[in-house]
């Protein structure tokens, strides 16, 4: 899964800037920064949050 694109897709959709999908993750700025940049995934735990908030906003997970 492409989480680079997820995340800064999710985040997008939310219209939040990065501090605030961080605290709505519980994780920090810096993570937010390394996933949409692709230097860094986040942790497993973190990726299912992801993927509720993809399925509760309508973010395809697969891209086409």
């Amino acid at each position: 899964m492409d989480y680079q694109r997820l995340v800064k897709e999710l985040r997008v959709k939310l219209i939040l800037s990065q501090q605030e999908f961080a605290n709505l993750l519980n994780v920090s700025f810096a993570s937010i920064n390394r996933w949409e940049t692709g230097k860094h995934e986040p942790t497993i735990k973190v990726k299912r949050k992801i993927v509720e908030l993809c399925k509760e906003n309508n973010v395809e997970l697969e891209e086409k």
